[in-house]
C-alpha cells in the first residue's frame, strides 16, 4: 500500500476548482508536501461550498472542474512524484433540490415502486406509504402557495419543485395521491420518516450496505482507481453506516487495497476497531493530545470556578438527552417502533399502548444520552460500551430500570463475533434492525449533543472544546504524551494527524493563543469581569466563550465576529436558539461585539490581553505545529495554515486562501541570503502573517519527505535542569524535535538557565534556523532555542 509522508487539504469549490488545485502543485512540492488531499468532488448541490451534499455520485462535479479537472490534478500530482487523496461521502446524499438528484426524484415520483426506494433509508409504514418532506413554512395556509404545472408534471413551492406521479392530477386533490407528504419544517423533529445526516433534513441517508447501491454509488470512485487517477480516500462519517467494517472491506476491493482513512471520532481511551481495513483516522484524536501539552494544569481551579457551569459529564448527558427528546426525536421514535412485540403491549397508534410506547421512547432516549462513545460496532466491538450505557441509564432513571434492562437484550446481537449465539447455537444473521439502527443513531445524538451544543456551553477554556476532544480533560503531562506517541508509532503509524480542519471549532493558532489564559487565570478572571461590566449580555458563561473567541482570533473583522457569536449562541441554545431566536438577548450580544470595535475601554481591554498573550500564543502555535508535523503519523496541513490562521467555526474556517502570498513568502525562504527566520526585507517574523511558521512547516515537511529514514522510530529525549517541565523532545530515529511549553511560566523562572537536552555527542544542525550546535552528551537549551521556541535537530557528524 502506497502511503503519504504528509498531506495538504484543499477545499474544492466553484471558486477554487480542481484546475486551480493543479496549479498549486509546484508550490506544495516546494513546501515539502507529499500528497494533495481534496474535499468531496462528486457532483453536489449547486452553489455548495463544501461538497458533502452529493446529488450525483456517478460524476465529478462540473462546477468543481469535472472529469477534466480531476485528470489535470492527477496528472500534475503524479508528474511531481506526489499522491492524491480524495474525500468521499457514502452515508448520505443531498436532497435540498429534489430535481438535481435523480435517485431522490425517481423515489418521489414512484414511491415504493421506485428502484431507488431500497437505496434510501425510509420507514414507509410510519409515513402511511409516503415520504414526509418537512419543507412548509409556519402559516396554516402554506399549501395555498403551491403551484401545479401539468405540462411539466411538477408541483412548485417557491423555489422548490416536486414531481407528480404518473396518472395523478396536477391539483390540490392530486397532491394527496403523491408518494410524498409536504409538512411543516417543524415536524421533522417528531415525524420525519427517513434517516438523515444528524439533524439535516436536506441530507438523506443512503443504504450502501445494499450491494447494488454500493456498486452504483461507487462506480465513479472505482474508475478513479482503475485508471490510476487517485491514490487514497478519506471516508466521511463512517459511524452513520449500518456496517462500517463491511463497507471498508468492499472499498478495499474496488481500490485494490489503497490507503484509506476514516473520519472517526475516538473518545479518550477508545481504539479504532482492529478489523477495519483502513490506515487510521483523520487525526482529531491527535489534535486533542497535542493541544493539552500547552495548557498549564495550575490554571484549572481558577478557570473552573470563575464561571460556574454544570459538571461536564452531567452537562453532556443533559444536552444529549435534549437532542434525543427534540431535534432527533423522530429517530428515537423509529427505534421504538422496532422494539420486539413482547416488550410492547401494543403499537404507537393504539389507544391502550400510548404509555407503553412512550416509556420505550423515554428509555431509548435515556440509553442514547448515556452512551459513553459515539457508537458500538456489534457484533464485533462495543458490547462493553452498551453495557455501561445501560447501567448509567438505570442510575439516571431508576423508574425505567425494568424497560431499560429489557431493551439491553434487544440491542445485543443474536450472535457474538465468534458466530455463536448467546444460547450456544451457531446461527446466521447477527443483528436485528433495532440493534443496527440504534448504533447508527447513537453517533447522531453524541455529535449534536456534544460537539454542537455542550462545546458552546462548557466555557472553562475553549481551546479544549474541539472535535474529537473531551473538554473535561484539562491538560496532559509530558510523560503521558510520550506514552501516547510511542503507542501511536507502534499501533497506527499511518493514521493522520491534524490541528485544523474544515470542521474544527477554532483553528490551531486561535486555540494556541486561548490556551495561554491557563497560565494567567487570575488575570483573565479580572478582565472578564471588566468586560462583563462594560458590555453585559446577560449570560456569563456564553460571555466567557465569546470574549475568548475574539481574543483568540484578534484582529478580525466586525462581520466575522458578529457571524461567529450568533452561530455560537444559537448552537449553545441557552439564551437563544436557531428555531426561536431571542431578539433581546441577541441585541445585547451584538452590541457587546460592536463595543469591541467602537468602545475604547472594551477595545483596550481586548488588545491588552492579546498583547500579553501574543508571544506566548505564537510560541504555543509553532511548538504545536512542529510536534504535529514530526510525531508518528501522517501530518495534514489544512489549506492556508502554513501561515498564521486565526479562524473560528465554519464557514469562517473555509474562507478563500491567498496562495499568491504564500508562494511569494516561500520563495523568500528559498532565495533570501538572510536568516531563514527573516523575510526578504531583513525584518523579523511579521506577527500578522506568520513568516516563521512557514519556515517551520517547510523545514519539517521537507525533512520528513526527503529523509524518511530519520522518522522510523520514537524515543523520548530526556530533559534535565531547572526548566525541564517547559521543554518536550523526542527522537524519531535521527530527527529530534525540541519544543517549548508553558512559555509564560518559563519567563517567570528566568528562562532555560541550566536546562539541557540529553543526546549523544556530535554536531547537530537545526533544520529550521540552519545553525549548528555541538553536543558532548548534552545540549544547552538556551543555545538550541536561542532564537526560536522550536528546533528540529539532525546529527551531521
Amino acid at each position: 500500500m502506497k502511503t503519504p509522508a504528509s498531506t495538504y487539504r484543499f477545499q474544492i469549490r466553484e471558486s477554487f476548482t480542481l484546475f486551480d488545485a493543479a496549479k498549486m502543485v509546484p508550490y506544495l512540492q516546494k513546501l515539502g508536501i507529499d500528497w494533495v488531499y481534496v474535499s468531496p468532488i462528486l457532483t453536489a448541490e449547486a452553489g455548495s461550498d463544501h461538497g458533502y451534499d452529493v446529488t450525483d455520485p456517478t460524476t465529478v462535479d462540473p462546477s468543481r472542474g469535472g472529469e477534466a479537472g480531476l485528470a489535470a490534478l492527477s496528472q500534475a500530482v503524479h508528474a511531481a512524484g506526489m499522491g492524491l487523496l480524495v474525500d468521499i461521502v457514502p452515508n448520505h446524499m443531498g436532497v435540498a433540490t429534489a430535481s438535481a438528484n435523480t435517485w431522490w426524484w425517481d423515489l418521489l415520483t414512484h414511491g415504493q415502486e421506485s428502484r431507488y426506494a431500497e437505496a434510501f433509508d425510509i420507514d414507509w409504514a410510519a409515513g402511511g406509504g409516503k415520504v414526509r418532506l418537512p419543507v412548509l413554512g409556519d402559516s396554516p395556509d402554506e399549501l395555498e402557495a403551491l403551484e401545479y404545472d401539468d405540462a411539466a408534471r411538477l408541483v412548485r413551492y417557491y423555489d422548490k419543485t416536486f414531481p407528480l406521479a404518473p396518472g395523478t392530477e396536477a391539483s390540490t386533490a392530486g397532491l394527496a395521491e403523491q408518494h410524498y407528504e409536504l409538512v411543516s419544517w417543524r415536524e421533522a423533529d417528531a415525524t420525519l420518516n427517513y434517516r438523515r445526516f444528524f439533524g439535516v433534513t436536506t441530507l438523506a441517508g443512503v443504504r450502501v450496505e445494499v450491494p447494488w447501491v454500493f456498486d452504483e454509488s461507487h462506480q465513479e470512485i472505482k474508475r478513479w482507481f482503475d485508471e490510476g487517477l487517485v491514490d487514497g480516500l478519506r471516508v466521511d462519517h463512517p459511524d452513520g453506516l449500518a456496517d462500517p467494517r463491511g463497507y471498508l472491506e468492499r472499498l478495499s476491493e474496488i481500490t485494490g487495497g489503497a490507503y484509506v482513512l476514516v473520519e472517526k471520532i475516538l473518545e479518550p481511551g477508545e481504539q479504532l476497531p482492529e478489523s477495519w481495513e483502513c490506515a487510521g483516522t483523520t487525526g482529531y484524536d491527535a489534535l486533542a493530545d497535542v493541544d493539552r501539552l500547552f495548557v498549564d494544569p495550575a490554571g484549572r481551579e481558577i478557570l473552573t470556578d470563575m464561571v460556574p457551569v454544570e459538571r461536564y459529564a452531567e452537562m453532556t448527558h443533559d444536552t444529549k438527552r435534549a437532542i434525543a427528546d427534540g431535534l432527533l426525536n423522530s429517530e428515537v421514535r423509529r427505534l421504538a417502533r422496532l422494539v420486539p412485540a413482547d416488550l410492547l403491549s401494543g403499537s404507537e397508534d393504539s389507544a391502550s399502548a400510548g404509555p407503553d410506547f412512550e416509556s420505550l421512547v423515554d428509555a431509548l432516549a435515556e440509553i442514547l444520552a448515556s452512551f459513553p462513545v459515539y457508537r458500538s460496532y456489534l457484533p464485533d466491538d462495543g458490547a462493553a460500551h452498551l453495557e455501561l450505557a445501560i447501567l448509567s441509564a438505570r442510575v439516571h432513571r431508576p423508574d425505567l430500570a425494568e424497560v431499560i434492562t429489557a431493551l439491553h437484550e434487544a440491542l445485543l446481537p443474536a450472535v457474538g463475533a465468534d458466530g455463536e449465539s448467546r444460547d450456544g447455537a451457531v446461527v446466521d444473521g447477527a443483528m436485528s434492525e433495532l440493534a443496527l439502527r440504534f448504533q447508527q443513531t447513537s453517533g447522531m445524538v453524541m455529535a449534536k449533543g456534544v460537539e454542537d451544543t455542550a462545546f458552546y456551553r462548557y466555557t472553562r477554556l475553549t481551546s479544549l472544546n474541539e472535535v474529537g476532544a473531551d473538554p473535561s480533560v484539562f491538560s496532559v503531562e509530558p510523560f503521558d504524551l510520550h506514552l501516547k506517541l510511542a503507542k501511536r508509532h507502534l499501533q497506527s503509524p499511518h493514521s493522520m494527524t491534524t490541528l485544523s480542519t474544515h470542521d474544527t471549532k477554532r483553528s490551531e493558532d486561535t486555540r494556541a493563543r486561548i490556551s495561554v489564559l491557563a497560565e494567567v487565570p487570575a488575570n483573565w478572571a479580572g478582565t472578564l469581569a471588566q468586560l462583563e461590566a462594560l458590555a453585559p449580555i446577560g449570560d456569563t458563561a456564553f460571555a466567557d466563550l465569546m470574549w475568548q473567541a475574539l481574543i483568540g482570533a484578534w484582529p478580525l473583522s466586525r462581520e466575522r465576529a458578529h457571524a461567529y457569536v450568533e452561530k455560537a449562541a444559537r448552537e449553545a441554545g441557552d439564551s437563544t436558539t436557531w428555531t426561536d431566536p431571542d431578539v433581546e438577548f441577541e441585541s445585547k450580544m451584538h452590541a457587546a461585539v460592536d463595543a469591541a470595535f467602537d468602545s475604547e475601554d472594551v477595545k483596550n481591554l481586548i488588545e491588552r490581553v492579546v498583547a500579553g498573550a501574543q508571544r506566548a500564543g505564537d510560541s504555543n502555535a509553532l511548538s504545536a505545529k512542529l510536534l504535529q508535523l514530526t510525531m508518528p503519523g501522517v501530518p495534514d496541513v489544512y489549506q492556508g495554515t502554513e501561515l498564521w490562521d486565526r479562524s473560528l467555526v465554519d464557514p469562517d474556517n473555509r474562507r478563500p486562501v491567498d496562495f499568491e502570498l504564500r508562494q511569494r513568502l516561500l520563495a523568500d525562504i528559498d532565495n533570501s541570503a538572510t536568516s531563514s527566520t527573516e523575510n526578504s526585507d531583513g525584518e523579523s517574523d511579521d506577527s500578522e502573517l506568520g513568516f516563521t511558521k512557514l519556515v517551520v512547516v517547510a523545514a519539517a515537511l521537507r525533512l520528513k519527505r526527503d529523509h524518511p529514514d530519520l522518522f522510523t522510530g520514537y524515543e523520548a529525549v530526556t530533559v534535565e535542569g531547572t526548566a525541564k517541565d517547559h521543554a518536550f523532545a523526542f527522537d524519531r530515529g535521527g530527527a529530534i524535535t525540541v519544543i517549548t511549553r508553558l512559555p509564560l511560566g518559563l519567563d517567570r523562572i528566568g528562562g532555560w538557565q541550566d536546562t539541557t537536552l540529553k543526546v549523544e555527542a556530535g554536531t547537530y544542525r537545526d533544520e529550521i534556523s540552519g545553525k549548528s550546535v555541538e553536543s558532548d552528551g548534552s545540549l544547552q537549551l538556551s543555545e538550541v532555542l536561542s532564537t526560536l521556541p522550536v528546533a528540529l535537530l539532525r546529527k551531521v557528524s
